[in-house]
């Protein structure tokens, strides 16, 4: 735009009847916006807003005079609210102020709490330290008790020895002298008694330390050794444990749910309650009552009472009808397990499976289950070894296809009663255990 169709200088627009628009003197501020205003047949440019000008605002739609006053009323409290805003204000400020204290509070008796626990945690670790260190020089005093017998009953044979030793050389020393005088012609002595020929005593070669016993101690500090890295391994899962209890909607027909949710009994005869959406009802499984949504979880099923069993964990989108893979453990993306099957231990996911190998002992009687959420993490142990059975993780690929890398939905604990292998009869028990109280002796029915 040409500077002439700039309005810079301090002017003024009127418009009178029958001419054209003008320009007078007056200054027009380039950043206020001006309204044009006719008023006795003039035409002014009045700006819009009135505190840049000191005028009073010309609106095309004046406010109401109720809300004027309202506005007003607004704009200008009375002493007494004032006053009352400003006690509330202050109380505000006392309440805020006595939260920060709590907080402070709560942070220094956090510290002070993590150092009673880590002062209880180191006590009983010394104690096991103590314990140990007891052990150990009750062992070694016995090691050397035997070292000391030992060596006494091998002092009196080479005492004995060495008694033989002497007579022998006072023979021989008694003998040279004889024959020098022989040789001399002088006169003879009496000759030595001879010397019978001392052998060992067959006695001797069972003058040893007792190194079948202690072939024994090696072995038995080795086993110990193994359930105290077992237990230690435990000790941190038990603190992620998880009450598990069986929905009993979700049991097939001839599931029993037994010991207050925890147990689950195998039946030939079919119940007759009326079936429910969510059970199953081809496939012999059971669904846990509450899903792992957050954090890290762990819990235990005692098997020692099936010849075939599937213990995992599942999507609540599983299928519940039919015999399709859709609801089978393992068989699909919905869920994943380790089961025994003909002897034979393997893990599913997404049906494909890996052999499993079993620790030294055989089968495990208890499969422990730990799952990190958040991580997409999912482990099966030998609960009586802690050998990890089957690890189920986002880096492990190769063999099982994972769409994601995370869990997508809450996870169910799941079991199953597999059908065995012929001439074996069908699996009647499985439990939750407690984990939280000392393992019991479970007799099989």
């Amino acid at each position: 735009m040409a500077d002439k169709d700039l309005i810079t200088d301090d002017q003024r627009l009127e418009v009178s009847p029958g001419s054209l628009l003008s320009v007078q003197s007056g200054a027009l501020d380039p950043l206020v916006e001006y309204q044009a205003v006719l008023q006795d047949g003039t035409l002014s440019l009045v700006p819009l807003d009135s505190h840049a000008t000191g005028e009073g605002v010309v609106q095309p739609y004046p406010r109401s005079p109720k809300l004027l006053r309202k506005v007003a009323a607004s704009r200008h409290l009375s002493e007494e609210q004032l006053s009352r805003r400003l006690e509330e204000l202050q109380s505000e400020r006392t309440r805020t102020k006595a939260h920060i204290q709590s907080l402070k509070k709560r942070k220094a008796d956090l510290s002070r709490s993590t150092e009673v626990m880590k002062h209880q945690v180191r006590e009983r670790v010394e104690g096991m330290r103590a314990a140990l260190q007891r052990d150990q020089q009750a062992m070694m005093d016995s090691l050397e008790l035997d070292r000391i017998e030992t060596s006494a009953r091998l002092d009196h044979v080479l005492k004995g020895w060495d008694q033989h030793l002497g007579q022998v050389q006072k023979s021989i020393t008694t003998t040279q002298k004889s024959l020098g005088q022989t040789w001399t012609g002088g006169d003879k002595q009496n000759l030595p008694d001879n010397l019978s020929h001392k052998k060992p005593d067959a006695s001797e070669a069972e003058i040893r330390l007792n190194e079948e016993r202690f072939e024994k101690l090696l072995k038995t500090l080795r086993s110990f050794y193994k359930d105290l890295k077992a237990q230690l391994h435990r000790k941190t899962l038990l603190l992620d444990s998880f009450p598990v209890m069986m929905d009993r909607q979700t049991c097939h027909s001839k599931i029993t749910v037994t010991g207050e949710g925890r147990g689950m009994c195998f039946s030939d005869f079919a119940q007759s309650s009326p079936e429910h959406p969510l059970q199953f009802d081809k496939v012999c499984c059971a669904l846990g009552s509450v899903a792992v949504t957050t954090g890290q979880r762990y819990w235990e099923a005692d098997v020692r009472c099936c010849s075939a069993w599937a213990v995992g964990v599942a999507y609540g989108c599983l299928d519940r009808k039919g015999r399709d893979k859709s609801a089978k453990l393992g068989r699909n993306r919905n869920s994943w397990c380790v089961e025994l099957r003909h002897g034979r231990l393997s893990a599913w996911h997404n049906d494909r499976h890996v052999s499993c190998s079993a620790s030294g002992r055989g089968v495990p009687g208890r499969v422990g289950v730990w799952v990190h959420y958040e991580k997409g993490k999912l482990a099966f142990y030998d609960a009586e070894t802690m050998k990890v059975l089957q690890e189920f993780s986002a880096a492990l690929t190769t063999v099982f296809d994972r769409v994601h890398h995370q869990f997508t939905e809450p996870l169910y604990p799941a079991f199953c009663f597999l059908r065995p292998s012929e001439g074996q009869v069908w699996p009647s028990h499985m439990e939750i255990r407690d984990i939280n109280t000392p393992i019991a002796i479970h007799k099989c029915q």
